[in-house]
């Protein structure tokens, strides 16, 4: 029995010393995780406000057969465009000449009739006062007269409607603007029992844009005005799918008289020049209304915003390189730079590279590299689409001093 005891401890000693030989070491501090930051850029910005909007002609016409006849010419090349009483049509005429031709006869017997009936007249009157005829005699002769008098006006008014039917032969356009195709081909019937539409023309320069905008631009357009009768004023821009910004400038010259409850939104159009023809009508549009500048804006690397349930947010690095989560309000894009309307202060640092590394209320160190430009990072990716691009001065994060 001593054995066995002697034997247990001659083999739990070294078990005990074993085990308190191998404790792991306590681990080592960690280095707080490296980040790039930058001071929001401060400047004057226009806060713009931007749509969707479909251009329109200001005047688009369709031409149509006013009488009936066979087409016998068209005088104008599909697409082409067309001055105003430029002859586009000419129907069958023969008939319409002949009508008026037996208008002008009628004209003259009923001239005759009247001259006949004027000669009777006098000499009624004359005879009646020598009483070779009777009062009624001289009556009978007035109203011959006067029923010659009303068929040659009704004669004159033949003439003018065969006239106005023969015009019609002739078809001209009304309007100076681009003209569409034929929509019939000569030798055919036109005009039988409809209005038969020949044609299109509409005008090129200038062309509206209609746009719903909202609400809110309506009430600041109308705190700008003046007077309560005077006319909302603003400048509009728009571009194309394949154009870059928004080059071509207009002018508001027509808002709707009521807000749509529905929508809040109120129907607007503007007016452009349109020279190069480079706006066509049924085409959508970008449209964009500048607002009033923001002076002292702040603006900040898009990249560098992030979202959660609450909105916005920045990674601010504040007192003793700790970093702070701070919500904000943001405003549209100047300059590839965000605006920050609400949330961030002039000169405060915030994070753009190693935010998956930064966390709220944990110390960061600050490592400053300058950003490379959207314009190069471009250039890298795809050369060909920054050759011949015209040189711009964007705005660039002001680099902040490392605090360390």
């Amino acid at each position: 029995m001593r054995w066995i005891c002697q034997k247990y401890l001659i083999v739990l000693c070294p078990v005990i010393i074993i085990s308190g030989c191998n404790s792991p070491p306590p681990p080592p501090k960690m280095k707080p995780p490296a980040v790039t930051v930058a001071e929001p850029v401060q400047k004057t910005v226009v806060f713009n406000q931007d749509f969707t909007g479909t251009l329109a002609s200001v005047a688009s016409v369709d031409i149509r057969a006013r009488v009936d006849g066979i087409l016998e010419k068209v005088n104008f090349e599909p697409s082409a465009t067309v001055k105003k009483g430029q002859l586009l049509f000419e129907i069958q005429r023969d008939q319409y000449q002949a009508i008026l031709d037996k208008a002008n006869a009628q004209l003259a017997a009923s001239n005759a009739q009247l001259k006949d009936a004027q000669v009777t007249l006098e000499r009624n009157q004359l005879l009646l006062k020598k009483q070779a005829v009777t009062p009624q005699d001289v009556d009978d002769a007035e109203a011959a007269r006067d029923k010659a008098q009303a068929a040659v006006m009704a004669a004159k008014a033949d003439i003018e409607q065969a006239t106005i039917n023969l015009n019609y032969t002739r078809i001209n356009a009304p309007i100076t603007g681009e003209i569409g195709r034929n929509l019939v081909d000569a030798g055919n019937l036109v005009g039988s029992g409809e209005n038969t539409l020949l044609t299109t023309i509409v005008t090129m320069d200038p062309i509206y844009v209609y746009f719903d905008a909202s609400e809110r631009l309506l009430l600041e357009a109308l705190k700008n005005r003046k007077k309560v009768d005077e006319k909302i004023t603003l400048t509009v821009y728009v571009g194309l799918s394949n154009e870059e910004g928004y080059p071509h400038k207009g002018e508001l010259d027509y808002a709707d008289n009521k807000v749509d409850p529905g929508t809040g939104t109120i129907q607007l159009r503007a007016i452009f020049k349109n020279p190069k023809g480079l706006l066509y009508p049924g085409v959508y549009v970008r449209v964009r209304v500048p607002g009033s500048p923001i002076p002292g804006a702040l603006l900040v690397h898009d990249v560098a915003i992030g979202t959660d349930l609450a909105g916005k947010y920045l990674l601010i690095v504040g007192k003793d390189n700790i970093v702070e989560k701070r919500q904000i309000e943001i405003g549209q894009v100047q300059d590839n730079l965000r605006v920050v309307l609400k949330g961030l202060k002039p000169g405060e640092k915030y994070i753009y590279e190693g935010l998956q590394r930064a966390r709220p209320g944990r110390p960061v160190e600050i490592k400053n590299q300058p950003p490379q430009s959207t314009a190069q990072q471009q250039k890298q990716t795809n050369p060909a689409k920054t050759a011949g691009a015209p040189k711009t001065e964007k705005a660039k994060p002001k680099p902040a001093s490392d605090s360390q």
